[in-house]
């Protein structure tokens, strides 16, 4: 089952948003999209006579008494019923053991000659920041030097703190800037950490709690962007404007490089540190897929780069700007034909050409097509490799520039699997790559050139003999084909009684690929169930046209989508519709509410964990603005009427049957308002619907702060659906 996937951060601004447990067992042909790609279709009423005021808008005030003593109340009633349950315990211990195992692969960047790595287990719950050196690191007990331990940390402050990671100077990165949060929230203490000392540093960069970006310049200079100290918020809650930092001054007397419009979704610095150089950026972000790159020169003016528009900027080497285009680019000038550069591809820009406005020379690195698309680009000490996706499979290319030219072959690694980078490094020629599959547990490779070698294998946390992994496919209800895994028993029962969970997504350009079944799905499937993952139009699977298919007007075709799934499971023979249960995270907790609300003739069980569900409020909560790209303005009206189609919040109906729901989230989410979870099961169970709740008061967007409460949230999952799909008598 997979990590929580989140709605908020594309690709250029952190690498590796959540993937699943899936992989393809057969070569098949690419999902063609209806040509053209039909509008959704509005079979509904644009919507009901919305309230005049919503009763529920006091559960909006996250921690109000009235509001937390209203999820206190729903939590003694879920845990009654679900860890009450004889199974939760054995189901939790399970997954607690398989989390905080000693043999774990102990995932960890690069960072120069050294690796670094968080890890978590059972006597660190917190847990430990530690170092030892990359030759170390490709041995079996690699020889671990502890950088800070979070648990002493927190207990010596009296702090919840939660780890969000360090942002360290090149080239010797002894000096970090460490990121720490109050129970999981996005907002973060910023602190500056002296590595060769073991200690923070007194009189140090320090900033207060909030949602905040910083870039090292060098040992005396940021780029900051900051609300605090004469910043500002936009209307998403992060920071409008870049300021330059100087050390031992205050910030209010930082200077003001760049303030971004408040309706932008996030503005921020990027300090590009490389062995030929260092160069500075301002990356504007109006929403969500559209990108506005401004280099700093060496006086802090700023010259915009002539780029598209909707970019995405992947970083530099060898001169060369990295970018990965969303949508054709058709250049033209007085000493060039016209010329068109196609959706997917990676590209090559001369920054310096570009600083002159000169986008003329520009270089195909990597194009899409219809069974590839290309996720994304890490950048090592003397080579660029490219993450790409064959039929929702992984592949990795590396690409060199020389004599002027990209030279790329592809990285040996198997080729039916998954394929992530974990980490690469400007100052070291080696990249961390990890390759699974739903049923071979994750092996950790270091590549170096176009070679890889195996340096690290977790164990297997089961007997996957009994279980098998297909690829099959949908027929949505415009005739695009949606392909989706199947993780089953050999021996599954085709007449309809396998419980089975359909996950999915479907939204921000994030794919569902290849990745080692989780203790939750590892329980499910040993206790008789299936599970099932669809690969909807709203991911990036096969690039950008698979994304921008479901945007906005046309979100109701992820819906369609999965539904299509659903019905084809349930045509196969392998399950019926009280024994289908679906489930989502963030976005694919609006999947899921608003799928249910679509069809609830199709399941007996949902799961919508950390949700967007009142849409036509979600861009006044938190940092719902920043994903107006995605899905509209409501604050428009003929964007609110299309959004009104579909929103679960106000579509919910006490004359329907719906089936039961469990909703989760977590107080100190301030990136998903708890809200949307909070109302939509007070509506519903006044309407007379079956909905439990359960509201983790601590854990941010993940919904869990450390690995023992993920444990734990995978159980409640899990019994919530042996309850629903396996217990109930056969239909």
């Amino acid at each position: 089952m997979p990590a929580m996937t989140c709605c908020c951060v594309p690709r250029s601004i952190t690498v590796a948003l959540a993937a699943l447990m899936l992989v393809a067992t057969a070569a098949c042909e690419p999902p063609p999209i209806a040509e053209p790609i039909a509008k959704a279709t509005a079979e509904e009423p644009a919507s009901k006579p919305e309230q005049e005021a919503d009763p529920y808008r006091w559960l909006e005030q996250v921690e109000s008494e009235k509001a937390l003593s209203w999820a206190r109340e729903q939590n003694e009633v879920s845990l009654a019923r679900l860890a009450g349950d004889p199974r939760y315990e054995p189901v939790r211990e399970a997954a607690e053991r398989i989390l905080t195992a000693a043999d774990r692969i102990p995932y960890g960047g690069i960072y120069g000659d050294s690796v670094r790595n968080f890890w978590q287990d059972d006597e660190h719950v917190r847990g430990i920041w530690r170092q030892t050196s990359l030759a170390s690191y490709r041995g079996e007990e690699p020889e671990w030097t502890t950088l800070l331990d979070l648990d002493e940390l927190a207990e010596r402050e009296g702090e919840n703190w939660v780890w969000k990671g360090a942002t360290c100077l090149p080239p010797a990165y002894q000096r970090c800037l460490l990121q720490l949060s109050r129970g999981g929230a996005d907002a973060v203490v910023v602190r500056e950490f002296d590595l060769a000392r073991g200690e923070f540093i007194a009189d140090g960069f320090v900033l207060e709690e909030e949602k905040q970006n910083l870039s090292w310049i060098d040992a005396d200079r940021l780029l900051v962007a900051s609300p605090l100290a004469g910043g500002s918020k936009n209307t998403s809650g992060y920071a409008r404007s870049v300021r330059l930092w100087q050390r031992g001054t205050p910030l209010e007397e930082a200077r003001t490089l760049f303030t971004s419009e408040a309706t932008d979704a996030m503005t921020f610095g990027v300090a590009e540190h490389r062995p030929e150089g260092r160069e500075l950026f301002i990356l504007r972000m109006p929403d969500f897929f559209k990108e506005t790159l401004y280099h700093i020169g060496a006086d802090g003016d700023l010259t915009e780069l002539p780029l598209p528009e909707d970019v995405n900027f992947q970083g530099l080497i060898d001169g060369q700007l990295i970018a990965l285009l969303r949508s054709d680019w058709t250049r033209s000038g007085p000493e060039s034909a016209a010329a068109t550069l196609p959706a997917g591809s990676v590209v090559s820009i001369p920054l310096q050409q570009l600083r002159e406005g000169d986008v003329r020379t520009v270089q195909l690195i990597a194009e899409a097509s219809k069974t590839i698309a290309i996720e994304g680009a890490a950048i090592t000490q003397d080579a660029l490799y490219l993450s790409l996706l064959d039929n929702v499979r992984g592949r990795l290319l590396r690409a060199r520039y020389k004599d002027g030219r990209w030279h790329s072959s592809p990285v040996e690694l198997p080729a039916t699997g998954s394929v992530d980078v974990v980490s690469s490094n400007a100052f070291s020629p080696t990249l961390l790559a990890r390759f699974e599959t739903f049923l071979e547990p994750d092996t950790l490779y270091a590549v170096a050139g176009d070679r890889a070698e195996s340096i690290k294998t977790m164990p297997a946390r089961f007997d996957a003999e009994p279980f098998t992994v297909e690829q099959r496919f949908a027929t949505s209800d415009d005739g695009t084909q949606i392909p989706y895994f199947l993780v089953r028993a050999k021996n599954a029962s085709t007449s309809g009684q396998t419980p089975t969970i359909l996950y999915g997504y479907g939204g921000f350009e994030i794919s569902l690929t290849p990745s080692y079944v989780s203790p939750l799905a590892i329980e499910w499937l040993q206790r008789g169930g299936a599970y099932a993952i669809a690969n909807i139009r709203g991911g990036g699977e096969f690039g950008p046209r698979w994304h921008q298919a479901a945007l906005r007007e046309n979100r109701p075709l992820a819906f369609q989508d999965f539904a299509a799934v659903a019905r084809h499971l349930i045509d196969s023979g392998l399950t019926s519709a009280p024994r289908l249960g679906i489930y989502g995270g963030s976005n694919g907790g609006l999947l899921t509410t608003a799928t249910m609300v679509r069809n609830p003739e199709l399941f007996g069980a949902v799961v919508s964990a950390v949700p967007l569900i009142d849409m036509l409020n979600y861009h006044t909560l938190l940092a719902g603005a920043s994903w107006i790209g995605e899905y509209g303005n409501p604050g428009i009206p003929a964007e609110r009427e299309f959004i009104a189609r579909y929103s679960p919040y106000q579509r919910v109906s006490a004359e329907v049957d719906y089936p039961p729901l469990f909703l989760t989230t977590s107080t100190r989410d301030d990136r998903v308002h708890p809200g949307h979870a909070r109302k939509m099961a007070a509506r519903m169970q006044e309407q007379g619907h079956e909905v439990l709740y359960y509201e983790n008061i601590e854990g941010g967007h993940a919904a869990a702060a450390d690995l023992k409460q993920r444990a734990v949230r995978d159980a409640l999952v899990v019994v919530w659906f042996l309850q629903q799909l396996k217990d109930s008598p056969a239909p």
